[in-house]
């Protein structure tokens, strides 16, 4: 069931009630940074399907990972992505809209629901954020992510 949080005051409070399945935010890299703000537009790197230091699942759909799994798999990143997010404004209150989520989905050959899997990210976004989690989005098919992970996920924020 997806709720309407047209309060944003809600939105931390709807996102803290998903505490459990929060990552720690991975340290950043050297030579990458995990979010980087410019004007009212906050680019985020992508995140793949950790909870705590494992992942969620491995391998590629269509091959060992089924569409539910993948489908979590994007949820997951799209929760770490709103951590990444509250880290760096303090508030997902500060969140204008989402503009833009690019979806990458390990495919094996034929496999075509990379938008099916991409809707686990998506709704999240929508169930945290209300309608500034509605987006423009990619859904891209790839032979293989990091890690193994089935699915990664990065975005594009516009900011208060």
């Amino acid at each position: 069931m997806e709720r309407s949080l047209s309060n944003p005051s809600d939105r931390d409070a709807a996102f803290a009630a998903l505490a459990a399945e929060l990552s720690p935010v991975p340290p950043a890299e050297a030579t990458v940074r995990p979010a980087i703000r410019t004007n009212d537009l906050l680019m985020l790197s992508g995140q793949v399907a950790f909870v705590g230091s494992e992942l969620l699942a491995v391998g590629r759909l269509g091959d060992d990972i089924d569409i539910a799994t993948g489908q979590a798999c994007a949820r997951q990143c799209a929760i770490n992505l709103l951590g990444r997010i509250q880290e760096e404004l303090g508030s997902l209150d500060d969140v204008a809209q989402v503009v833009k989520l690019t979806v990458f989905v390990a495919s094996a050959p034929g496999f075509r629901d990379q938008s099916v899997v991409a809707n686990g990210a998506s709704g999240m976004f929508r169930e945290i954020l209300g309608d500034a989690g509605t987006h423009a989005r990619s859904a891209v098919g790839v032979a293989e992510l990091p890690l193994g992970t089935p699915v990664e996920v990065e975005a594009i924020i516009a900011v208060r």
